[in-house]
């Protein structure tokens, strides 16, 4: 289903596991502006270093590869970052600008944010003049329908399934290989292209920022092979790509920034170095000496790290700390005793200590405390707090809930959880033990992780694991997490409580078809509360994404739609002369 929000918290196990680790230490000792309700970074909500100057090479400091870069099979968070902002250009995009600003969208290859006609069930985008590949060939409507049509196809899995899920006639297509097109994209001419789709979908244009909705000709298809060397549309392109170890992008020529109000294109250069050790990452940027001065880190700070980050003004001053806005649950089986009865799911909820797992998960610093389902980016910028349960928990009320539930004596259970999430497993079981349920930890290696959970018959009875919109908007959250329509037996994903709830589903149908996009926001709030009152799940912490950046970085923000990761479009050097590479 969502393989973004999979590999993204793939990839957020990773790094935030170590934050497990090392975080009682680090965590407590870092935390202390957390511990007041206060993000230690410095530059939360603004820009580190000034305006760039154009120029220079700019430095990524990776311990990785990316997922992809063919824009029909990205779907990891920071990837499309990376991607949709040096390499291709969407139909629509995000602002480029810190804090809730950056929720904003503008158009990029089209004119406008689309025009819905026929009750929100047909778009139509007008894409602008000007705007080439880097042979200087035109980018045309049939090359975004084209990229569209190949993301359908099976051999090159990962990509966002929006268009699966909303174009009409879209159920069976294997993509274009065969010759087969879908009728339901129209290009009546080189700059317009028609979407024709199976319901009424009012948030169709956040669909469109997705890099499915990149344009790909079909003369530079080739396939797998696409992923090593995108056609770029976007102010970069590929000069060399070693798989693992380096990747380099050049100025593409032919972009013509006077097509494009987002990306500002400072750097000459961006060279990404793969396969370090995330420490060495940490101390690099830390140091700031030399050439890693002019370079930005790509994986998030280890919590091990924070303790000679955040005593330091003159470091903690180039700290990004930027909400990835997803949310870490704690997801019992509702179809499965003793998780079947509502009382014993409230018990969990009351007993849950979530400040012990937000220390073990490397502090305040890091982590914020999470009173919802919904990040608080589409709260308006707060999590609501309905339940109002202690972040300590409350015991006593947890007893009395298991013992109006006939478990007077407590009962005895088991969590799955990611190898790296141990310490907050450990957190987990600590606090609900203290009511009486008695908690089990089964760790399963990352790899493995989401397809022992996805076996709904043989898992667990409770699971830790979370979610990420894929745009600001509630039918991105809610309707993946807890919609029992697309829960399957074997591969399941999002909905990890086998939540079954009729009205539930219904009022998922009925907040879809709005096309007021305020009062659908308002009603999934609304329902937000209804099933958090349900207790499927328990909402424990979003997670932040700390990055520490060199002296001579400028422009550097963490973008709000990109999960905390720097903006690419924006970011460059103060001295490019200083920069090396």
């Amino acid at each position: 289903m969502n393989k973004r929000t999979h590999t993204v918290l793939a990839a957020v196990l990773a790094a935030p596991l170590a934050l497990a680790a090392a975080g009682c230490s680090g965590g407590k000792q870092a935390g202390g502006d957390g511990r007041n309700g206060k993000n230690p970074a410095a530059s939360e909500g603004s820009v580190v270093g000034g305006t760039p100057q154009k120029g220079g090479t700019l430095t990524v400091l990776s311990n990785q590869d990316f997922t992809h870069l063919d824009p029909a099979r990205n779907w990891v968070m920071n990837d499309m970052d990376f991607g949709t902002r040096l390499l291709y250009r969407t139909l629509v995009t995000y602002k480029s600008a810190p804090g809730t600003q950056g929720n904003q969208l503008v158009p990029d290859l089209a004119t406008d944010l689309g025009t819905p006609s026929n009750g929100a069930r047909t778009w139509t985008f007008r894409l602008k003049r000007g705007v080439t590949y880097e042979d200087g060939s035109p980018v045309t409507a049939r090359d975004v329908k084209y990229n569209v049509e190949r993301s359908f196809s099976p051999d090159l899995p990962g990509g966002a399934d929006y268009a699966a899920r909303y174009l009409a006639g879209a159920e069976g297509y294997q993509g274009p290989a065969q010759g087969k097109h879908l009728d339901s994209i129209k290009t009546p001419d080189d700059h317009t292209i028609v979407f024709e789709l199976n319901k009424p979908f009012a948030e169709f244009p956040n669909a469109t920022v997705m890099p499915t909705f990149a344009p790909v000709p079909q003369g530079q298809d080739k396939g797998p092979r696409y992923d090593n060397r995108p056609f770029s549309s976007g102010p970069y392109k590929i000069e060399s790509y070693d798989r693992g170890k380096k990747l380099v992008l050049v100025r593409n020529d032919k972009w013509d920034p006077k097509t494009d109000e987002v990306r500002k294109a400072y750097p000459d250069k961006l060279v990404v170095v793969m396969g370090l050790k995330a420490n060495q990452i940490d101390d690099r940027l830390i140091a700031s000496q030399g050439p890693d001065a002019s370079a930005v880190s790509w994986g998030a700070l280890r919590p091990e790290s924070a303790a000679k980050v955040l005593p330091r003004a003159d470091v903690r001053k180039r700290l990004l700390a930027e909400s990835t806005n997803c949310t870490d649950m704690v997801q019992m089986h509702t179809g499965r005793a003793p998780f079947n009865d509502v009382k014993v799911r409230q018990a969990v909820q009351y007993a849950l200590d979530r400040d012990a797992v937000l220390t073990s998960s490397g502090g305040p610093a890091f982590n914020d405390l999470s009173t919802a389902y919904m990040p608080a980016a589409l709260f308006g910028g707060k999590q609501p707090d309905t339940l109002k349960i202690p972040a300590t928990g409350d015991t006593a009320k947890a007893k009395q809930l298991l013992k109006e539930a006939g478990k007077p004596d407590g009962l005895s259970t088991k969590i799955t959880v990611s190898s790296g999430d141990k310490g907050r497993a450990e957190a987990i079981q600590q606090s609900l033990g203290r009511a009486g349920i008695k908690v089990t930890i089964e760790t399963v290696d990352p790899s493995a992780f989401y397809a022992t959970i996805g076996d709904t018959k043989n898992r667990t009875d409770m699971v830790y694991t979370g979610w990420c919109p894929d745009y600001p908007s509630g039918s991105t959250f809610l309707p993946f997490v807890f919609d029992a329509r697309f829960i399957k037996e074997k591969g399941n994903s999002g909905n990890h409580s086998l939540f079954r709830d009729d009205a539930a589903m219904k009022q998922m149908d009925r907040i879809a078809a709005m096309t007021d996009a305020t009062e659908a926001g308002r009603a999934w709030q609304r329902l937000d509360g209804e099933i958090l009152a349900k207790a499927p799940t328990v909402p424990v912490l979003i997670r932040r994404w700390p990055l520490v950046l060199g002296t001579n970085i400028a422009g550097a923000y963490g973008h709000t739609s990109f999960g905390g990761q720097i903006d690419y479009a924006t970011v460059g050097l103060k001295d490019p002369a200083k920069s090396q590479g």
